[in-house]
């Protein structure tokens, strides 16, 4: 079932270990990804898994336990020792708001068109299967398309403190529609 236009609801399978060793999809929890619209309805999100600490400790189901936790008590866009992977699914001709996350950011182009906006001024359009590395810079993203849902999929990681012409960069989300502050 379409979760926003024609786009699918994503699953997600976790892998884990069987008592003589082999490999097996781990059952803690259901495929099915919860999807969160923002307020405005402008945008889905879903946050696919979340990491704290490095490395990341396995043992135990340990990561399972944080991930669980976060899908109780979501982050905000990062989290300060950790990972989060989420699909951010933007509704036709939708331009979010210019924010700034202090991250080194993966963002891939699932499904659509859609234009990165920098603070600068400069443009570029990412078509399916590209990639955009943000590096703490202040950005927008707008879907390009007046009909159809674009999809991207996002690993952010947090950084050392980053400073720009002598001033420490920070997290500007600008009110941003239905998202909280990193922790």
């Amino acid at each position: 079932m379409a979760l926003y236009g024609e786009l699918s609801h994503p699953k997600r399978y976790i892998t884990t270990h069987s008592e003589d060793g082999k490999a097996i999809i781990d059952g803690t929890l259901p495929a099915e990804l919860p999807f969160n619209e923002v307020p405005s309805k402008s945008v889905g999100l879903s946050t696919c898994y979340v990491t704290e600490g490095f490395p990341t400790v396995l043992e135990d189901g340990k990561d399972i336990a944080v991930y669980q936790k976060n899908l109780i008590n979501p982050p905000g866009l990062t989290v300060s020792n950790g990972t989060v992977i989420r699909y951010v699914d933007m509704r036709p001709d939708n331009k979010a708001i210019m924010h700034r996350t202090i991250s080194l950011d993966y963002g891939v182009v699932l499904e659509g068109e859609v234009e990165l906006i920098l603070d600068s001024g400069e443009t570029r359009i990412l078509r399916r299967g590209d990639i955009c590395i943000q590096r703490a810079t202040m950005h927008a993203w707008r879907n390009t398309s007046a009909t159809d849902w674009a999809r991207m999929l996002f690993v952010l990681q947090p950084v050392q403190p980053h400073a720009v012409g002598g001033k420490e960069l920070v997290e500007e989300l600008n009110d941003m529609d239905g998202v909280r502050p990193s922790s």
